[in-house]
C-alpha cells in the first residue's frame, strides 16, 4: 500500500479493487490490487499545413497552431456538474460527464496500443486523434467558402473552425485553448497568393508613388500658398504701416497748422486789443476835450444870449422846429405810402396764390377727364377688337372682313369715282388716212407691186407728222425730204376732205396705223 502524491499539473488515474470504473483523484492510497498511473494535463501546441480546397476549387496550403488540452473545468458528475454529452449524469454512466476522467481512458487506450506495437508512443496515437479531427473539421468548413469570404471574414472563419473542432474533442474531454490560422500560402504548382501579392504590391507601389506625387504636390502648393500669405501679410503691413504714417503726418501737420493758426490768432487777438486800447484812449481824450469845448461854448453861449445873440438863436430855434415838424409830416406821407404798397402787394399775392390753386384744380379736371375719356376709348376699341375678331371668324378671315369693311365703307364707290374723275376731260386725239385705192385714180388698181411702194411712201409723212405733233421731235430733213413740206402743204386739204367723208377726227390723244393705213 502505498501513497500517492500527483505533481500540480497531474492527475492519478485509478483502477481496480474498490473503484466502480476510474476514480480521478491529486493524491490517494493506492491498495493492492489497484493500479495507478499518472497523466499530465499540460496543453500541447498541434501544427498543422494543412492543405484544402475552396468552394471555387483553388488548391491552398492553411497553416494552422492549436493549443489543446483536458479540459479541467469539466468534472461532470465528480464535481456535481451535468455532463457535456448529455442532459442528466446518469446518461454517462461510464465518466459521469467527467472530461478528465474520458481524457485518461484515452490515454489508456492509447497506452494499450503502444504495448500491442511494442514501442509505439502514445502521444503520437493522441497527436493523430487530434490532427485527424483538424484537418477533417477545417476541410469541410473551408470547402463551403470562398476564398474572397476566407479572406473578409477571417474571425467568422476561425470562429467556426473552433465550434467545430470543440465538438468533437469534447467527447475526448478535450478543449482548445488557442487557436492561431496563419496567413494562408500557395500550394505546389499555384500561383494564386503570388499573384494577389503582386498585384497588391504593384498597387501599393503605384499607390505609394501617386501618395507621395500628391504629398510633394501639396507641399508645393502648401509651401507656395505660404510663402503668398507671407508676402500678403508683409505687403498688407507695410501698407497699413505707410497709412499710419501718413495719418499721423497729416495729424502732425494739422496739429502745427492749428497752432501756428492759433498763434496768428492770439497774436491778432493781442494787436487788436492794443489798438482798441489805443483808440479809446484816443476816443475818451476826444470826449474829453469835447467836453471842455462843449462847456466852453455853453458858457460863451450863455454869454452871448446875454447880447444879441439871443435873438438869432430863438429865430435857429423857430427854423428848427419848422423843418422838424415838415420832416415829421414827410415821414408819415412815407409811411402811409409804404403801407399802401404793402397792402396791395400781400392782396396781389394772394389773388395769384388763388389764380395758380385755380388753374391746379382746373389742370386736374381736366387730367382726370382725358383720363377717364382715354380708358373708355381704350375700352371701346377693346370692345371693337373682338366684335372685328368675331366678325372676322364670321366672314372666313381677315380678307373677308376686309372686304366687308371696304362695302361697309363705300371704298368700291370711292375707287370707281376716283377712276371716272380721273379720265373725265380727257381728248384723244386720232388722225386717220387711206393710203389705198380710195385716196389714187381709178386707174391704179392694175398696178400691183407698185401701188404698194406708192402706199409705203405715202404712209410715212403723215406718220412723221403725228410724231412731231405729239412727241414734239422732229425728224431730220434726210429722212423724208421735200415729203414733208408737200405734207405740209396739202394737209389742210387733206383734212377737209376727211372730215367732208367723216373719217378725220383732230384732237388731243394717241395715233396709230390701222391695217387700211389707218393712223389713229
Amino acid at each position: 500500500m502505498v501513497y500517492t502524491i500527483a505533481s500540480p499539473d497531474e492527475y492519478l488515474a485509478i483502477t481496480g479493487a474498490g473503484v466502480k470504473t476510474l476514480k480521478i483523484v491529486k493524491s490517494a492510497w493506492v491498495w493492492p490490487l489497484q493500479r495507478c498511473n499518472r497523466f499530465s494535463i499540460q496543453p500541447n501546441d498541434y501544427s498543422i499545413n494543412l492543405q484544402a480546397m475552396t468552394r471555387e476549387k483553388l488548391q491552398f496550403l492553411l497553416p494552422v497552431v492549436f493549443t489543446v488540452g483536458p479540459d479541467v473545468n469539466q468534472r461532470g458528475g465528480t464535481a456535481g456538474q451535468a455532463p457535456v454529452d448529455g442532459g442528466r449524469i446518469e446518461d454517462a454512466p461510464a465518466d459521469h460527464g467527467d472530461a478528465l476522467m474520458k481524457y485518461a481512458m484515452l490515454l489508456a487506450q492509447a497506452q494499450a496500443e503502444s504495448q500491442s506495437q511494442k514501442g509505439g508512443n502514445p502521444r503520437q496515437h493522441l497527436e493523430n486523434i487530434i490532427k485527424g479531427i483538424i484537418e477533417g473539421e477545417t476541410r469541410v468548413l473551408v470547402s463551403s467558402m470562398t476564398m474572397e469570404e476566407i479572406f473578409t471574414r477571417r474571425e467568422d472563419f476561425k470562429k467556426k473552425i473552433f465550434q467545430n473542432i470543440q465538438g468533437e474533442l469534447s467527447q475526448f474531454g478535450l478543449k482548445i485553448y488557442n487557436a492561431n490560422v496563419k496567413e494562408l500560402r500557395d500550394a505546389p504548382q499555384s500561383s494564386y497568393f503570388e499573384s494577389l501579392s503582386r498585384k497588391a504590391h504593384e498597387g501599393a507601389i503605384n499607390q505609394a508613388r501617386v501618395d507621395v506625387a500628391e504629398a510633394q504636390r501639396l507641399g508645393t502648393v502648401g509651401e507656395a500658398q505660404r510663402q503668398g500669405e507671407q508676402n500678403r501679410e508683409i505687403a498688407k503691413i507695410n501698407a497699413e504701416t505707410a497709412v499710419q504714417k501718413t495719418e499721423r503726418d497729416s495729424e502732425r501737420a494739422r496739429a502745427e497748422a492749428t497752432l501756428a493758426t492759433r498763434k496768428t490768432n492770439f497774436n491778432k487777438d493781442v494787436n487788436l486789443a492794443q489798438i482798441e486800447a489805443t483808440r479809446a484812449t484816443e476816443v475818451r481824450d476826444e470826449e474829453l476835450r469835447k467836453d471842455v469845448e462843449v462847456k466852453r461854448a455853453q458858457t460863451e453861449l450863455e454869454r452871448l444870449r446875454a447880447s444879441d445873440v439871443v435873438k438869432a438863436t430863438i429865430l435857429r430855434e423857430s427854423k428848427q422846429q419848422a423843418a422838424d415838424a415838415s420832416n415829421y409830416e414827410e415821414q408819415a406821407r412815407s409811411n402811409a405810402a409804404f403801407y399802401s404798397e404793402q397792402k396791395a402787394a400781400d392782396a396781389y399775392a394772394y389773388k395769384m396764390k388763388v389764380e395758380a390753386e385755380a388753374r391746379f384744380f382746373a389742370a386736374s379736371k381736366d387730367a382726370e377727364a382725358n383720363l377717364i375719356r382715354q380708358q373708355r376709348e381704350a375700352a371701346g376699341l377693346s370692345a371693337m377688337a373682338g366684335a372685328y375678331a368675331d366678325l372676322s371668324n364670321a366672314f372666313g378671315g381677315p380678307a373677308g372682313l376686309i372686304q366687308y369693311m371696304m362695302i361697309e365703307k363705300g371704298v368700291y364707290q370711292e375707287l370707281a369715282q376716283a377712276n371716272a374723275d380721273a379720265v373725265r376731260g380727257l381728248n384723244p386725239k386720232m388722225t386717220i388716212w387711206n393710203t389705198g385705192n380710195q385716196a389714187g385714180g381709178e386707174g391704179e388698181s392694175g398696178q400691183g407691186g407698185i401701188n404698194s411702194i406708192r402706199n409705203m411712201y405715202q404712209m410715212l409723212p403723215p406718220l412723221m407728222s403725228t410724231i412731231h405733233e405729239q412727241t414734239g421731235v422732229t425728224m431730220p430733213e434726210w429722212q423724208f425730204g421735200k415729203l414733208a413740206t408737200q405734207i405740209g402743204e396739202n394737209e389742210g386739204q387733206v383734212a377737209q376732205v376727211n372730215s367732208a367723208n367723216g373719217k378725220h377726227v383732230k384732237g388731243k390723244g394717241s395715233s396709230g396705223i390701222g391695217p387700211n393705213g389707218l393712223h389713229n
